[in-house]
């Protein structure tokens, strides 16, 4: 097994509509995909507070607004905002876009068992739990809306 981190493509640029989030499954991973028109940025799907779906939150400017009790989480590292006496986190995933396709890179200890070419459509699933350190990095701008 390879100790190298893995590209996984998990739906077309157009199923994520502008300023929204979709909920996508990956292995056992649960994790929500925003686009912010620039670039899409890719969170777990699970707040910290009582796991509301971050997929179905509103989002403002670079956050997302969790839809039970509007915490605010941070789309760049994952990191909640909002109560700011927090210190929770989502992990947080870089992206980038290769042929109209979002693709997340997964670290060595998270890769999943998915072949690039079996990544298919968003299902949905069960999230994992908060990880203690948010994704590293950030995530890659689009690419041109021609590929």
């Amino acid at each position: 097994m390879s100790r190298e981190s893995r590209w996984i493509r998990v739906t077309q640029c157009a199923n994520i509509p502008l300023r929204e989030g979709r909920a996508v499954m990956v292995d056992d991973k649960e994790l929500a995909v925003f686009n912010l028109g620039d670039r899409f940025l890719a969170v777990e799907n699970r707040c910290p507070h009582r796991g509301g779906p971050l997929s179905d939150g509103i989002v403002s400017g670079r956050q997302v607004v969790c839809p039970l009790h509007a915490w605010r989480v941070c789309l760049d590292d994952g990191a909640v905002v909002k109560p700011a006496d927090q210190k929770a986190c989502v992990s947080s995933y870089r992206t980038r876009v290769e042929a109209g396709v979002v693709c997340v890179q997964f670290p060595p200890q998270q890769r999943p068992e998915m072949a690039d070419d079996q990544a298919g459509e968003a299902q949905l699933g069960a999230a994992p739990a908060c990880a203690a350190e948010p994704g590293s990095g950030p995530d890659l701008e689009l690419e041109s809306a021609a590929g």
